[in-house]
């Protein structure tokens, strides 16, 4: 299994500094939720932006890692606000992957549970899944990419 960090508002995290939430260019989210995991797995921090910052560039980059790489399994941590537009992306290209996009709604610096349960059910479900496709992870669901989608009003993610 492979782990490509995005960045994104899971790992933001407060800069003092200039009162900001910042994508810093470190895995130290992910890195402190997996401390606790045994089995094995690669973890490459790859883009480190914000999702609305991302653009074609970027997904071609994450497309490039996955077709290179000896795995077929696949976890993409991924800003929530473009997150559909990046598996649709993966989508079209892949149909020999597992790939799941997560993401949380609140940092991982701020809501520990939500970053942790989200990464933490998209590596159980990646685990036991056995057809290929391209999944979105996050609000307590895992589905397929295109059955689910951000409610920005109610700031979750649904079924559609």
């Amino acid at each position: 299994m492979l782990i490509l960090n995005s960045g994104g508002t899971f790992n933001k995290r407060y800069n003092p500094l200039n009162g900001e939430l910042e994508v810093p260019y470190d895995n130290a989210a992910v890195e402190s939720i997996l401390q606790s995991v045994t089995f094995e797995y690669d973890l490459a921090g790859v883009v480190y932006k914000d999702s609305l910052d991302m653009d074609l560039n970027d997904r071609k980059m994450l497309a490039n890692i996955m077709g290179e790489s000896k795995d077929d399994t696949f976890i993409i941590i991924h800003g929530t606000d473009t997150m559909d537009k990046s598996a649709e992306f993966f989508h079209e290209i892949f149909d020999n992957k597992k790939i799941v996009l997560v993401g949380a709604m609140n940092p991982f610096e701020i809501d520990k549970i939500e970053a942790s349960l989200n990464l933490g059910i998209a590596i159980g479900f990646l685990k036991s899944l056995q057809t290929y496709g391209v999944y979105i992870c996050m609000s307590g669901h895992v589905e397929l990419w295109n059955r689910i989608a951000k409610n920005r009003d109610l700031g979750k993610f649904e079924i559609v």
